[in-house]
């Protein structure tokens, strides 16, 4: 066998991908790299990549609102978990409540008891 038909062929990657194809990584670098980059330079840049100015910008905006949704995301998690604390403890609260309310209602019959058995007056 030739050695060229063992070795796998590989298409050679482009150099411009569609802005659906970028991932977060490489999105993350694109706007390192053009943070410092004006005018024709920009511009150069974007040609290469096949990247508009206006997809820069709105990457750099979901970068910068995903700290947003992060952060919402960590309160609405912190607020759910201290709704359910809250109720489990009104729950206890209330289960205590009435253990007290009962246990003084069987004071009080044990104290009439006492006192008709006894003979004491009230």
């Amino acid at each position: 066998m030739d050695e060229t038909e063992e070795q796998d062929v590989k298409p050679a990657p482009r150099k411009s991908k569609r802005r659906e194809d970028w991932g977060s990584e490489e999105r993350f670098t694109a706007l390192q790299k053009t943070y410092n980059l004006i005018g024709e330079d920009l511009n150069a840049w974007c040609r290469e990549r096949g990247v508009f100015i206006h997809q820069l910008e709105q990457w750099k905006t979901d970068f910068c609102s995903q700290g947003d949704s992060v952060d919402k995301r960590e309160e609405a998690r912190i607020l759910r978990t201290l709704k359910e604390e809250n109720q489990t403890l009104e729950r206890e609260l209330l289960r205590k409540d009435k253990a007290l309310a009962e246990a003084a209602a069987l004071l009080v019959l044990q104290k009439k008891f006492r006192a008709l058995l006894g003979g004491e007056v009230e």
